[in-house]
């Protein structure tokens, strides 16, 4: 069977993006970090490629970080090893109704 790699581009990521066709759950994953760093975790979900994987447990309305950056809030508790979409991910971009609160 092919490695499955995903790919962490940020120590503060609490994601990587699969790199690999065919993940699926119970799979090994290869983690791979901007230093070159590895390690592995245990998919909760078949993950399409170029999705995201939760390398770190996502509380509830906790900021999800991908490339160093804050792309939304998870709106459930996201454990280890589960794909992160939009079925447990809101955007906080252009969202208008925002602007002003913090």
């Amino acid at each position: 069977m092919a490695q499955i790699i995903a790919l962490k581009c940020n120590k503060i990521d609490n994601i990587a993006v699969i790199f690999s066709e065919n993940a699926q759950k119970g799979n090994v994953v290869s983690v791979r970090d901007e230093c070159g760093n590895s390690e592995e975790l245990v998919l909760s979900d078949d993950i399409p490629y170029g999705h995201k994987v939760a390398i770190k447990q996502i509380d509830f309305e906790r900021p999800i970080y991908k490339y160093g950056e804050s792309i939304g809030v998870a709106t459930k508790i996201i454990t280890i090893g589960s794909h992160v979409h939009i079925h447990n991910l809101d955007s906080q971009r252009s969202r208008g109704d925002l602007l002003g609160k913090e």
